[in-house]
């Protein structure tokens, strides 16, 4: 589904719902405020459902938004701002939920007309905050690399590469927006947001007070439930990614890379040598007339066109083993069932410890050894111990969250022996971790799983739980789980397996 064909659909409801609260409640005091409120609240509904669809990806999203601000303020005057973005990031779960619930809350507010004056200012809010993050997103396409977003005057034209995120997630993974079509988006959103600002005593009622409230709590009760239910104990009951169940991975990591080949350049980014004047120059006439350009100016970048198909993070797939080799080629064209483990992130802090370690010292000597039978004497050379000595060393040892390490014990390596014990291939990918800290992971549950390495952000991507658990073959997902629905090993095996 595109923007526009969303857009249309949501003004058909808007318009059916403008002639319901005009002709059926005869409670509109404004044709136009109404049929405003009834196509920003049904906007607002939609975004937010499917964002409340994988809360997960939501709080993803605002951890690369706030990494990105607290690199930006960090080397400003706004500096002292900076600590306050880490602090964020470790509750991005939480803010996910707020916001979230916050604006389905506020779409079904503005359907409803209940509380006008706080609707509005509410809404004007949001929305401004939502312009701050996809005018960040887009804006940052004409900030080069290695120049602060504050620093104006080094701005360039606008390149997607330069963007430091990639996009807003404002229909999470429903649609993929253009950060510039996002961007205003928004600001086109803040016409309406003024409009019910300055005329909210203009806004439709469609029940009474007392229905309204009632309907908003049951709403509230029944959002938190739902966005649990998503995260906490279950993967997102309908799956917007490219990882969903199904996908045969190969076969469009192999069709994304042949599209990214294909793919032309149209121009040439330059820069002038002594002016630093930059330029964007056709490939015609860069290639055509290169003597003309050469020592006087330098190659910034390539532009190139868009490839033929969309390229999602499946482009990303890559697992190496623990040792830095690429094993990707021998996970998807493994032609037998095979489980893989998906865990972003080991919880476990590591902690420096001073040991005292006490170490034998042994010295050489020789002696000399008379050989009766040939009157030949001999000079040996003997290790002789001579002392003990103890020496400080520093031991890193990892303080594991021990619920966390109990799921993998309890739930998890009663699944993976039992698939082992039948012959089937089980490797646990890990991200951002190191080879000391998975030996020490898999000693503490004693899971003795094959191990590879990847990408956070991919294995996020791939199963919204940590563990996650994803059975394929041949390059297809057939199924995934949330360790908190991690059915019993026989079951499986009698569906998928035998």
């Amino acid at each position: 589904m595109t923007l526009s064909t969303l857009i249309i659909r949501i003004a058909i409801a808007a318009i059916i719902l403008t002639l319901v609260v005009g002709f059926w409640k005869k409670g509109q005091k404004s044709w136009l405020m109404t049929f405003a409120q009834n196509f920003c609240g049904v906007l607002f509904l939609f975004s937010g459902w499917v964002k409340a669809v994988d809360p997960l990806g939501t709080a993803y999203k605002m951890e690369q938004y706030f990494d990105e601000f607290y690199s930006t303020f960090e080397a400003t005057w706004f500096g002292f701002l900076a600590p306050i973005f880490p602090v964020l990031s470790e509750y991005a779960i939480w803010f996910s939920l707020f916001m979230i619930i916050f604006e389905i809350m506020l779409g079904l507010m503005l359907v409803l007309g209940t509380k006008t004056k706080f609707t509005s200012w509410a809404f004007l809010l949001l929305v401004a905050f939502f312009t701050v993050l996809t005018g960040f997103t887009y804006l940052t396409g004409h900030v080069p690399s290695g120049v602060n977003f504050f620093n104006f005057a080094e701005w360039g034209s606008y390149n997607a590469n330069n963007m430091k995120v990639t996009d807003c997630g404002c229909f999470g993974d429903f649609i993929k927006l253009e950060p510039k079509t996002s961007f205003f988006k928004d600001v086109f959103l803040l016409i309406p947001s003024l409009f019910f600002v300055f005329r909210h005593k203009d806004m439709h009622q469609l029940f009474s007070k007392k229905t309204n409230s009632t309907i908003l709590w049951l709403a509230l009760v029944a959002l938190v439930y739902y966005c649990f239910a998503n995260f906490k104990w279950d993967i997102p009951h309908a799956d917007f990614r490219p990882f969903k169940e199904g996908t045969d991975i190969r076969a469009q990591f192999e069709a994304e890379r042949d599209a990214m080949a294909a793919v032309k350049i149209t121009d040439w980014e330059l820069k002038h040598n002594e002016t630093g004047e930059r330029l964007i120059v056709a490939n015609d006439e860069y290639l055509g007339n290169y003597k003309d350009y050469k020592g006087v100016y330098s190659v910034v970048e390539q532009i190139k066109g868009k490839p033929a198909i969309p390229i999602t993070k499946i482009s990303d797939f890559e697992i190496t083993d623990i040792d830095g080799n690429d094993i990707t080629e021998d996970i998807l064209g493994k032609t037998a069932p095979h489980f893989l483990i998906v865990n972003y992130k080991l919880y476990g802090d590591p902690k420096a410890k001073k040991e005292i370690v006490r170490d034998s010292l042994f010295m050489l000597d020789t002696m000399v050894v008379f050989n009766a039978d040939s009157g030949i004497e001999d000079t040996v050379v003997m290790e002789k111990f001579d002392r003990i000595v103890e020496n400080e060393e520093t031991v890193i040892e990892r303080n594991w969250k021990q619920g966390y390490i109990d799921t993998h014990v309890n739930k998890l390596k009663p699944f993976t022996d039992a698939a082992m014990e039948e012959g089937f291939q089980v490797l646990m990918a890990v991200g951002g971790s190191d080879k000391e800290a998975i030996a020490d992971f898999n000693n503490t549950t004693g899971l003795n799983l094959d191990y590879g390495m990847a990408d956070d952000i991919l294995l996020k991507t791939i199963v919204r739980s940590n563990p996650g658990i994803v059975l394929m073959q041949d390059g297809k997902i057939l199924n995934k789980w949330h360790i908190r629905k991690l059915p019993d090993y026989e079951k499986v095996a009698d569906k998928y397996l035998r």
